[in-house]
């Protein structure tokens, strides 16, 4: 008896089969796709990290990281990202080197704004290991209930730096008076609009840019692959 030959495979299911491949290779380029687009629609890459030569900085100064604040005196966003955020930063990576932290001053909210940053530079020049205390409690003398209030004055800012014995508190006025340090304010304008801040506060952790300066895991997760080198 002859042997019943073997039938052919329809054209049809090759045609179906190969089209079903394609599509799961297509599904998860889509889903790797979306994966990198998720991981980076939060924040924004520069070329470079805004310089922080004179500027205050928090840390060991050979840090292989460095995070930057561009905060504003009189923003309430930036108190509560003070009280809640920076105390972790600072536990978690400044004290133990791997991070500096530097602050950059935010005139956006007029002349309080930058009273508060003429004060802030002037402690920082007569004296730096003071600066970060009186930075602290600067921004704890802003009030919780009304934000546009009058409460940046001459009055507060001497109240505050009455308490460190450090500071001058005649030379600190009269820099106040004088704007003897409007220059280090400019400066920093000059690198908030190369950088295009638009909030307060704005982080960046080595030239990355945050869009949730409150997602500390995301600050943490672009922190762990900067000192990994990635």
């Amino acid at each position: 008896m002859k042997q019943k030959q073997k039938q052919k495979g329809s054209p049809l299911k090759t045609v179906v089969f190969l089209t079903l491949i394609i599509f799961a290779i297509l599904s998860v380029l889509l889903v790797v796709n979306s994966m990198k687009s998720d991981s980076n629609k939060n924040k924004t890459t520069f070329e470079k990290q805004p310089p922080i030569d004179g500027q205050p900085v928090l840390g060991d100064v050979n840090a292989p990281v460095t995070v930057v604040e561009f905060g504003d005196f009189k923003c309430p966003a930036c108190k509560a990202w003070g009280e809640s955020i920076y105390p972790q930063l600072i536990n978690d990576y400044v004290n133990t080197g791997n991070v500096k932290f530097a602050y950059i001053n935010v005139l956006f909210h007029g002349e309080q704004s930058k009273l508060g940053s003429l004060a802030a530079e002037s402690v920082y020049k007569q004296s730096p290991e003071s600066y970060w205390s009186f930075h602290k409690e600067l921004f704890k003398a802003q009030p919780s209930d009304d934000h546009h209030a009058l409460w940046i004055t001459n009055d507060k800012i001497v109240e505050i730096a009455s308490a460190f014995p450090d500071i001058d508190l005649q030379q600190l006025q009269e820099d106040i008076t004088n704007q003897t340090e409007l220059e280090e304010l400019n400066k920093d304008t000059k690198l908030v609009e190369e950088y295009n801040v638009q909030l307060t506060p704005t982080i960046m952790v080595n030239g990355i840019m945050l869009e949730d300066p409150f997602d500390y895991e995301k600050i943490k997760s672009l922190i762990e692959n900067e000192l990994e080198g990635k």
